[in-house]
Order: structure tokens, then sequence, then C-alpha cells
């Protein structure tokens, strides 16, 4: 956690006295689909070394097609899982995702009037699900696939 606190987006726009409760990120489950794909393509790979017949040749080429998609799906969800974070504070909750185009969302502590959490079976399983934290007048979007989401409401609504 405190590799996390480091290199954090909160800590550019902590106030004097602000301390950080928990930086929030997401889930691994991410990841799930590129990993999906780069099984299907090392399967279509393996499958077209043996013999090079026509569908074997065919086999290999769609698995190197796979294979780059996987690559390309696998660091974009690595680049938004490191640019995803919802960070609590003993004052602020702030929500920040983005690189280039930065889209970020701060609620004051004593704005807050619920947090909404949804899991999944899967989700309670892995620990992960989607977080919303609504406001008086406003709310923050759905997060969806955070890790620990539980921790995450805990650390908003302790005052």
């Amino acid at each position: 956690m405190r590799a996390l606190q480091a290199v954090a987006y909160v800590n550019s726009v902590l106030q004097p006295g602000e301390t950080i409760k928990v930086i929030g990120r997401l889930h691994w489950i991410n990841y799930l689909k590129a990993f999906l794909l780069l099984a299907i393509a090392v399967i279509l790979l393996l499958y077209g070394t043996h013999d090079m017949t026509k569908v074997q040749r065919t086999a290999t080429y769609v698995g190197w097609l796979v294979l780059a998609v996987s690559v390309v799906m696998l660091l974009s969800s690595w680049f938004t899982r490191q640019m995803t974070e919802l960070s609590v504070t003993n004052h602020r909750v702030i929500y920040k995702r983005g690189f280039l185009n930065r889209h970020t969302v701060e609620m004051n502590m004593d704005k807050v009037e619920t947090v909404d959490v949804d899991q999944s079976i899967l989700g309670r399983m892995l620990d992960f699900g989607t977080i919303r934290v609504r406001g008086t007048g406003q709310g923050i979007e759905r997060l969806e696939r955070m890790a620990t989401p539980i921790v995450l409401r805990n650390a908003i609504i302790a005052r």
C-alpha cells in the first residue's frame, strides 16, 4: 500500500492537515478478457506448429493476429488500471482516471450521504465490485471492478 501512495495522484492535491486513509485501484479482473484471448492465441499457435497443413497454417496466422490483439488489450488494461484511483482522505473522496485527458471528481466527506457497493458472486469470491458514492446534490460515477470495495466503503463512511 505504501508504494501506491508514493506515486498516487492524491499526493499532488493533498491539503494541509489532510491524510490518506486508503487508495483504491481497479481489480486484476480487468485483465480477464485479454488473458482469455492470450490463451486462445497460444492454443492456435501450438496447433499450427505441427504438420503445417493449410488449416494449421491458417491457425498459425490467426494465432499471431489474436496474440497481437491480446497484447494490445493487456497493455490497455494495465494502463487503465494504473491511471484509475479512488482515494479516501480524512477530508475528501477523490476519484481520478485518465492520463492525457484527466477526469477527477472530489467530494467532501461531510457531503457524502451513502456509499453503495454491488458485488456478484464472483466479485465476492475475488473481492471486487462496483462502488457508487452518493452525496448531497451530486455523486461520483459508478466505479466498476474496484478491488476491495468493502474496505473502500468502510474508509469513506468511517468518520
